[in-house]
């Protein structure tokens, strides 16, 4: 059962990871430093600590907020992310015509 979720814990992680900034930034910090192993062990620790505190961090307050609230508030907090970015866009591309 503990294999089970950390196996589909890896899973999901690892494929929504890809290709997603922090990856690229990797890859730019990576080539322009001349110091790949360095990096690697920043951004992996970073990805570790960010981790933890968002297990952490769910689990304490999955027992006092609902689940189905705590995924409004994610599905709210996304929407708000994404609107936020594509209006920024927009912006920036009438300024640049």
């Amino acid at each position: 059962m503990i294999l089970t979720l950390i196996l589909s814990a890896f899973t999901t992680v690892f494929i929504a990871e890809l290709g997603d900034k922090t990856q690229i930034a990797t890859l730019t910090m990576s080539g322009s430093s001349n110091k790949p192993i360095a990096v690697f062990v920043g951004s992996a620790s970073a990805l570790v600590l960010a981790s933890l505190l968002g297990a952490i961090a769910g689990g304490s307050i999955s027992n006092i907020i609902p689940e189905v609230y705590l995924k409004g508030i994610a599905a709210t907090g996304f929407s708000y992310i994404g609107l936020s970015l594509i209006i920024g866009v927009m912006r920036n591309s009438t300024q640049n015509e």
